[in-house]
């Protein structure tokens, strides 16, 4: 059996974002951004054209969820102790232990994981990007999509859906 995979690393594949980790001992990092930039592997058979899918039709759906985050604070909506709420229409507070903080809510996203890591941002752009591309190509029978994001240089942690 063959299958066939394309890879895409643009340089338009990139996100600035705020964020703080919280480490198993209750200790936190400081808030603190990053300029990520994102790497998307596809795997599948070939259409009647030779394609997997077209590297045209597949960047513009990348760049889309990535610009989604872009310029934002992300904050963890599943984390046990990080609470963040919507106090006005317009305004978040988020508290983490004796940390307080208010922040417009334009300016936040509450990501469903435990924690900002570059492993959970990693799970969630693929979860995101999976069903977006299922839905605006259902004739393409995806067999795996790898996700990486890099927070720095040389420093990534990726995440690989396979279909069972």
């Amino acid at each position: 059996m063959r299958t066939w995979a394309i890879d895409l690393a643009k340089e338009a594949f990139k996100f600035s974002a705020a964020h703080f980790l919280i480490f198993p001992d209750g200790t936190a990092e400081r808030l603190h951004g990053h300029n990520y930039r994102v790497f998307v592997s596809l795997e599948s058979g070939l259409c009647d054209h030779g394609l997997v899918v077209d590297f045209k039709m597949i960047k513009p759906l990348i760049k889309q969820v990535v610009d989604e985050l872009d310029e934002h604070w992300l904050l963890p909506g599943l984390h046990p102790v990080l609470e963040a709420e919507l106090i006005r229409p317009d305004q978040y507070e988020v508290r983490y232990l004796e940390r307080r903080y208010q922040a417009p809510a334009e300016d936040v996203i509450v990501l469903p994981v435990n924690n900002t890591s570059v492993e959970n941002l990693a799970t969630y752009l693929v979860d995101v990007l999976r069903e977006r591309f299922e839905a605006r190509f259902p004739e393409v029978a995806l067999g795996m999509m790898k996700v990486a994001v890099e927070e720095t240089s040389g420093q990534r942690a990726s995440c690989t859906w396979r279909k069972d």
